[in-house]
């Protein structure tokens, strides 16, 4: 039976048997036992599923990991110990040295760090591209060794939306899959899938997790790329692995290759795995997550509002507004054109002025975070994003006054009222 995302949320992922727990137990043991070696060893060559060292597999992780991929509609997902880890991963499984990928240039600071210089060092290249250009303009980017595009559903900080099916075409067109994250957005609000994606990430740090209680990162595969149809661009995943005697993951797993390789090749190799405490952390807040995002995007929406109205205020960006450029794609692409919780304006005033602003706050807190149950906002060009340049923040869409507001789940009217205090005080 199809379960809506409400049920999926409290029932998904973990199916408990007769006399088994009801709530999903923590397996907080690095080992799995078996009675004989001919079984760890059909194990070992991926031949039998099954648990034997928890840096691959771990009943806790992968019950978690099922939840979100029921929530986005894919076919097989696995976490990682951070959001950063989730888009590092999701790149290198199909990206090698000699490589290049094509990536939106708004997105969040650090992974603009992670594509730009880290991936740089291990010879991958990447071409950022403007995601409001035209697809004539974004097709320039490609090259016959691009082997994917990424962007993000929701840009981090600068909240521009992204036109998914447009970025589809592009990708599909090129023989590349689309990898987005949907942080932000949560499949509670769009399920990328739905609109040509191919892979998605999240940083489960955030609303998924929803109380800044633990680290987490997830990649949900689609099962709609055909790898073997492109099985030069993608030797990874369709020829031969020497490091498991010769076992090619596109006709071992079909639709779960990209997955599997990524678990059984990078995650044992790199090991960025999260502990079982952390997932038992995030099913709690994800068993919520379907009441949370509503609350974050009727408040967000109030506080916006109540910005746009106030003359101290030069700017504002939120989707939600009929006046903003996103508006009409976010009608289209989102749960009743909802998209999240987050922000971003600027003030009438120095750069002193808005740093006073936010210092002046009572409830509102600054904090290096995003997106979960307690207002909070930061300057992301003093802070997320202080590794930049001037040219660079401007490239990325983050003005040099852009304040990022993070909307909670407090009563809306103690939200404004902290602001307008201390409005009133600049």
């Amino acid at each position: 039976m199809k379960q809506k995302r409400e049920t999926i949320c409290v029932q998904g992922g973990w199916k408990p048997g007769n006399g088994e727990p009801r709530v999903l137990p923590i397996y907080q043991s690095t080992t799995f036992k078996y009675d004989s070696t001919e079984q760890m060893a059909d194990l070992f060559d991926l031949k039998a599923d099954g648990y034997f060292y928890t840096r691959l597999q771990n009943p806790t992780n992968d019950a978690v990991a099922q939840k979100i991929c029921e929530l986005e509609g894919g076919v097989m997902a696995m976490l990682t110990s951070s959001g950063q880890a989730a888009n590092f991963y999701a790149v290198f499984n199909i990206c090698e040295a000699g490589d290049h990928f094509v990536c939106s240039n708004a997105i969040y600071g650090g992974t603009y760090n992670l594509f730009t210089c880290t991936l740089k060092k291990l010879g991958i290249e990447v071409t950022l591209v403007n995601q409001d250009d035209s697809e004539e303009e974004i097709q320039k980017a490609f090259r016959p060794n691009t082997k994917c595009l990424f962007a993000e559903t929701i840009t981090n900080p600068a909240c521009c939306v992204l036109d998914i099916e447009k970025f589809a075409r592009i990708a599909h067109k090129n023989g590349v899959p689309l990898i987005i994250d949907n942080t932000f957005a949560t499949p509670i609000n769009c399920r990328p899938f739905e609109w040509g994606a191919d892979i998605v990430t999240h940083s489960t740090t955030k609303y998924m997790d929803g109380h800044a209680t633990q680290v987490g990162g997830a990649i949900v595969d689609s099962g709609h790329f055909d790898w073997e149809a492109y099985a030069d661009k993608f030797p990874g995943l369709t020829q031969p692995d020497a490091s498991y005697h010769g076992l090619a993951y596109s006709k071992a797993f079909g639709k779960e290759a990209y997955i599997r390789k990524a678990t059984a090749q990078l995650m044992r190799d790199l090991g960025s795995i999260p502990s079982p405490q952390n997932a038992f952390l995030l099913n709690l807040g994800l068993e919520t997550l379907h009441l949370r995002v509503p609350r974050h995007c009727e408040n967000a929406q109030k506080v916006a509002e109540y910005l746009q109205a106030n003359e101290k205020v030069a700017w504002v960006q939120f989707s939600g507004l009929p006046s903003d450029p996103y508006y009409a794609l976010a009608q289209k692409q989102f749960t009743n054109g909802q998209s999240c919780g987050v922000l971003c304006f600027g003030l009438n005033g120095t750069r002193e002025q808005a740093i006073k602003f936010m210092d002046s706050l009572k409830m509102i807190a600054v904090v290096t975070h995003v997106a979960d149950a307690r207002s909070c906002l930061l300057h992301p060009a003093s802070h997320t994003h202080r590794q930049m340049s001037e040219e660079q923040l401007r490239e990325a869409g983050v003005q040099p006054d852009l304040i990022r507001l993070s909307v909670g789940i407090e009563n809306v009217e103690d939200i404004i009222a902290d602001i307008e205090q201390s409005l009133a005080l600049i």
